[in-house]
């Protein structure tokens, strides 16, 4: 287990799909924190488009050239992630005042197991809080435009799904 670097950021989601609202989050990220780690999830909970691999890979794809930035796969807990990597901080976006609510109970609890390890929310920014992955799945769907939602390269794949 690595120490734990505050200027390592932890960002964890399913990026089912990638879309313009978490890449913004990742830009802003990766100019307060020395290092982002994108860490891609397999949430039982949710209905998955994409394979990780595919998830994993446009990601790749679309956040190469972005300085200290990296991606993963993460299996288990957050704060395992976390530890296991060497993040000292755990990176989320909130669109809404119940995003806002529900990443502070998972920030509280994720620090009652790891108090090493904060959690920085970081408020959508006004051009993509209308963004979810879940409205660009339906949209795709349903053969309408993603161009709006999402980068070229997740628009080219989910129109070939």
């Amino acid at each position: 287990m690595a120490a734990l670097d505050p200027r390592h950021a932890l960002f964890p989601g399913t990026f089912d799909p990638v879309t313009y609202g978490h890449l913004d989050l990742v830009r802003r990220a990766a100019a307060m924190f020395e290092r982002v780690t994108v860490a891609v999830a397999h949430n039982p909970g949710k209905r998955e488009l994409l394979t990780m691999d595919q998830r994993l890979e446009l990601l790749r794809e679309t956040t190469r050239g972005l300085a200290g930035v990296e991606v993963c796969v993460l299996e288990g807990l957050v704060v395992a992630g976390c530890r296991r990597l060497g993040a000292g901080t755990v990176l989320r976006g909130a669109r809404t005042a119940a995003d806002f609510q529900y990443e502070a109970q998972m920030a509280r609890s994720n620090r009652a197991m790891a108090p090493e390890v904060d959690t920085v929310v970081l408020a959508s920014s006004p051009e993509h809080v209308h963004i979810s992955s879940t409205l660009v799945r339906q949209v795709a769907e349903h053969s309408g435009d993603l161009a709006p939602f999402v980068p070229p390269a997740v628009a080219r794949l989910l129109e070939r799904r």
